[in-house]
């Protein structure tokens, strides 16, 4: 059996056997969809031809073979000169802070 919600009294009631439609909903034609605000337009395979697009050479056989090399030192230094020098100033920094925050607690907990 088919239950349909009466509008009138927000209960269910029976029903024909058709199928249930909303309302609002009604059959027809389906609605068009709008056109894409951000559309771009696209590139078929025909019309690039064989030119590629490219910057530049493939560098990442040589980054594999720099950063796998197995010579004892960390894969975060092994970027050369700018690695280390970002490396030590991180962990000066950080040490730094500690201590401040180490004399902040110092001078926070003596008695005035």
């Amino acid at each position: 059996m088919y239950y349909r919600l009466n509008g009138v009294t927000q209960r269910l009631s029976g029903a024909a056997a058709a199928a249930y439609r909303p309302q609002g909903l009604r059959p027809g034609v389906p609605p068009v969809r709008p056109p894409a605000i951000f559309a771009s337009p696209t590139k078929l395979v025909s019309e690039a031809g064989s030119q590629v697009d490219f910057l530049g050479a493939n560098k990442v056989p040589d980054l594999q073979k720099l950063f796998q090399r197995s010579d004892g030192v960390p894969v975060h230094l092994k970027g050369g000169l700018l690695d280390r020098m970002l490396y030590r100033t991180t962990m000066s920094l950080t040490v730094g802070g500690a201590l401040y925050c180490l004399v902040a607690l110092l001078n926070a907990a003596q008695p005035k």
